[in-house]
């Protein structure tokens, strides 16, 4: 009788779970805390938001041209209408800020005249086309949204001339390969520079201004020597007709 007692004591201590691992109870664990969020309350979503796929930018949309776009008055004074704007990159170009110095261009700095920016597509291709083992060539300024002045209060030396979508300023290949401005003389790939200012004089444009100390020749109607362009040649086209 006193074993049978024993065993109805022990069997009614384990289903009041006393009797347990370490002869410890065991008990249901706690219900999790609520959440921590720094959210502000509101009313409730019924689905997450999706996560971003594209970074965020503060650049305001660009309308589409409404007509074709119009140099108005002169480079050195003018404005531009209906201009369009130049892509940051594409595989045979990358824009240069050359105040910040670096890739790309500020959006507000690479707009010009359709006719422009289908002049440098044809030149850039066709030369990288002819030295494909080379990377992009450095495009930087052309001209504001709808042109104007853009001189030293828009940062570094400024530009008496962009003003009207007809400029852009194409940076020479350097001999080492590497996307960025060539500094000094040494660093431009001559042979290469010269062949880039051939196919602009050969695209029919009015002017391409070199630097001082770089050696490019070319039609002296066309290719004119001007300081301050030993990292980058000057591309002018001539007005788009109508």
């Amino acid at each position: 009788m006193r074993v049978a007692a024993i065993i109805i004591v022990v069997v009614a201590l384990g289903l009041l779970g006393v009797v347990g691992a370490g002869s410890r109870a065991q008990v249901p664990p706690p219900d999790p805390p609520p959440p921590v969020t720094t959210d502000p309350p509101g009313p409730p979503t019924t689905a997450p938001e999706p996560p971003a796929t594209t970074p965020v930018t503060t650049t305001p949309a660009t309308p589409a041209p409404t007509g074709p776009s119009r140099a108005i008055g002169q480079p050195w004074h003018g404005q531009l209408v209906n201009g369009a704007q130049l892509p940051e990159v594409s595989a045979d170009w990358l824009t240069w800020d050359p105040v910040f110095k670096q890739i790309p261009n500020r959006p507000e700095r690479r707009w010009g005249t359709a006719k422009l920016i289908a002049t440098l597509r044809r030149v850039l291709a066709s030369w990288h086309a002819a030295h494909p083992e080379m990377p992009q060539i450095l495009i930087g300024d052309m001209s504001r949204p709808q042109g104007g002045v853009f001189d030293k209060r828009y940062g570094g030396l400024g530009h008496a001339s962009h003003q009207n979508g007809l400029d852009a300023d194409v940076y020479y290949p350097r001999a080492d390969h590497r996307l960025l401005a060539a500094y000094k003389p040494s660093l431009v790939d001559r042979a290469l520079a010269q062949d880039l200012l051939n196919r602009f004089v050969a695209a029919g444009v009015q002017f391409v201004f070199v630097g001082t100390r770089v050696g490019l020749t070319g039609p002296k109607k066309v290719v004119q020597v001007l300081a301050h362009h030993n990292d980058h040649m000057h591309v002018r086209i001539f007005p788009p007709r109508g």
